[in-house]
C-alpha cells in the first residue's frame, strides 16, 4: 500500500531527485541566517531591526535527505520538522509548475 505522500508525488509527476535539489536550495543558510544564529548564540538577541517589524526566522540548514524521502514514501513515522521541510520543497515545486500550494494534512 502506498502512502499519501508517494501517491501525491505520482499524481503531480514530481521526481524525488528534483525534490532533493529543491530542498537543498531552499534550506541553504544565507549570510543573514548565519548572522542571526551567531547573534542568538552570543546572547545578544536584540538585533538592530526596524521598529514593529518581526525578525525573520533563519533557514534550518538541513535539507531533505534520500533516506527521509524513502521513509515518507514507505509510510513510516516522520518528525514534524522533517514533514515541514518536505512540504516546503513540494510547495516550491508546485509553485514552479503554476499550481496551488497544499497544506500539511493533504500531504501526510
Amino acid at each position: 500500500m502506498a502512502s499519501k505522500f508517494s501517491t501525491f508525488l505520482q499524481e503531480h509527476k514530481i521526481d524525488t531527485r528534483r525534490l532533493l535539489a529543491t530542498s537543498k536550495r531552499l534550506e541553504r543558510l544565507t549570510l543573514e541566517d548565519r548572522r542571526l544564529k551567531a547573534r542568538k548564540k552570543a546572547g545578544s538577541e536584540s538585533a538592530p531591526a526596524e521598529e514593529g517589524a518581526k525578525p525573520r526566522k533563519p533557514a534550518s540548514g538541513r535539507p531533505v535527505t534520500p533516506r527521509l524521502v524513502t521513509a515518507a514514501e514507505g509510510g513510516k513515522p516522520i518528525s514534524g520538522a522533517s514533514k515541514t521541510r518536505l512540504l516546503r520543497a513540494v510547495n516550491r515545486i508546485l509553485e514552479q509548475k503554476k499550481k496551488d500550494p497544499i497544506d500539511l494534512r493533504a500531504l501526510f
